[in-house]
């Protein structure tokens, strides 16, 4: 997802990526990166820039002013989105691209990912090639909790349409070395999206899709805390899931 507003508050004062790289002293690929993927710079230096532009900081970073509101709540609470729709595929893409030990991901079929970044099973086979574990879990069509869900948020057969349509785009990636595909049976309290020490939890809401409830993204700090009941909430999961089976 493009920074629109920040592209167009550089048209406006006529910077360049290389000017404004210049000004806060990074690569021109970084400023490129903020305009063009959305992503955002860490604080200090998000700061000088919005100096340099002449314009707030939260104006052009938005995602900077609910971190800062989440760190005096909670170590581990990096940001706090309203709705999983407020937070682009790129913030998932970059979290498992940065993953060197580990991707867990526990949902009912979250195709949106696959729909919004096509080389998603290639960057998976790529991490697993470097030594990543990876485990993705998604839900059982037939698993009355999932057609349970479907009648909640008033979906009805298109959750379990969606969870087939999920497998159908992990099932390639069956048989690969570090990668297991399983599906489960539980009842799915929170999508879970995790890369070594950052996670991502979509929290559910009785009555509204996935894309509609909140989502808080944790980064682990100590052993106990938040990060921890979610992963041990994956392990418990994933112990009751059945492993998917290469097509013959």
């Amino acid at each position: 997802m493009q920074n629109e507003r920040l592209r167009a508050v550089m048209a406006a004062g006529g910077w360049t990526y290389a000017g404004l790289a210049k000004a806060v002293e990074v690569d021109p690929k970084s400023v490129e990166r903020w305009v063009n993927l959305g992503r955002t710079p860490r604080r200090a230096t998000a700061m000088e820039a919005a100096e340099a532009l002449g314009e707030d900081v939260h104006a052009l970073w938005p995602a900077l002013r609910q971190a800062r509101a989440a760190r005096a709540i909670s170590p581990e609470l990096v940001a706090l989105y309203e709705q999983r729709a407020d937070l682009p595929v790129s913030a998932f893409v970059d979290m498992m691209t940065q993953a060197r030990e580990r991707i867990d991901v526990l949902v009912y079929a979250a195709v949106f990912l696959h729909e919004a970044y096509p080389r998603l099973n290639d960057l998976l086979r790529e991490r697993a090639a470097e030594g990543c574990s990876v485990r993705i879990a998604v839900g059982d069509a037939e698993s009355p909790n999932v057609q349970a869900r479907g009648q909640e948020e008033r979906f009805g057969h298109g959750i379990e349409s969606r969870c087939r349509l999920a497998l159908m785009h992990y099932r390639p990636l069956v048989g690969v070395s570090g990668i297991e595909i399983r599906t489960h049976e539980t009842t799915l309290y929170n999508s879970l999206y995790r890369a070594d020490d950052q996670l991502l939890v979509n929290a559910h809401v009785w009555g509204a899709n996935a894309y509609g409830a909140p989502v808080w993204h944790l980064r682990r700090n100590g052993e106990g805390g938040m990060f921890d009941t979610y992963g041990q909430s994956f392990d418990a999961v994933w112990a009751t899931a059945k492993p998917v089976q290469q097509e013959e």
